[in-house]
């Protein structure tokens, strides 16, 4: 009320140019906020009608009060049903498309009026995309969108896929399996627990033999095939699986390295 008092005082009355002004301030305290940090927010997945095609997406704002709100929220599932249908590239051809969701507008300027009405700088940070046509895409979404999982499998139940994303939310796994570990990383984790096994007191040729048991428990934790089931720890994620197959998968955390 105060902003359009403002304006009107301004234009002297003109209704014509204190919507125009007031349309200007509003991008304007946009740009604004848009250099503020925005570390939470939240993360939220959208599977199409047909179960083909997913998507998961982070949208950050300044505090976690905003993420509450109805209208940013609904803001980020149109974004994540926008990802889905239209398979942008990038985050920036994203926010170049015309918003599905707002008649006339970009998504960038969509993104820029929920700035201007809610009033904190709100910005997309990631998504990620994932198709199948004979496959089962899931989604899990975990703390009211605090974190969020999307996975693509080759077979498998409903139940299945959605205990696989439970537990890559509670689990973090970094692969699917072992041949996805970085070589350089292997070698430098052997390297460390080598030193650690020496420190003990164990002699070189020794602690050769002894990082070969333990580079197993490093497997265990990254690699999500290797991991313990964590409804049932005495089985690992490979038992479960039985012939289903993890394609890919993603794991959103909202603020997450930010």
């Amino acid at each position: 009320m105060m902003d359009c008092k403002k304006v009107l005082t301004e234009t002297d009355g003109d209704l014509e140019k204190a919507a125009e002004l007031l349309r200007e301030k509003g991008i304007t305290k946009a740009a604004k906020k848009s250099g503020r940090v925005a570390a939470e927010g939240m993360v939220e997945a959208y599977i199409s009608e047909d179960e083909k095609v997913g998507a998961i997406v982070e949208v950050n704002s300044e505090t976690d009060f905003v993420a509450k709100n109805e209208e940013f929220r609904t803001f980020v599932m149109d974004v994540a049903k926008q990802i889905v249908k239209n398979n942008p590239e990038s985050v920036e051809a994203l926010l170049a498309e015309p918003a599905m969701f707002e008649e006339g507008k970009t998504v960038n300027e969509a993104l820029i009026g929920k700035i201007a009405t809610i009033g904190e700088n709100i910005s997309i940070r990631r998504f990620a995309r994932f198709e199948t046509t004979d496959g089962l895409i899931e989604k899990y979404i975990h703390g009211d969108g605090k974190i969020a999982v999307l996975v693509n499998m080759t077979s498998g139940t409903k139940e299945l896929a959605k205990d696989v994303c439970m537990q890559i939310a509670a689990a973090r796994p970094e692969f699917i399996d072992r041949d996805q570990v970085p070589a350089e990383r292997v070698e430098k984790e052997k390297e460390i627990l080598k030193i650690q096994t020496m420190n003990e007191g164990k002699p070189e040729a020794i602690a050769e033999k002894i990082v070969l048991g333990r580079i197993n428990k490093f497997y265990q934790e990254i690699c999500l095939v290797d991991q313990e089931f964590v409804k049932d720890p005495s089985k690992k994620v490979s038992d479960i699986l039985k012939d289903s197959k993890i394609l890919e998968f993603a794991r959103f955390e909202t603020g997450e390295g930010i």
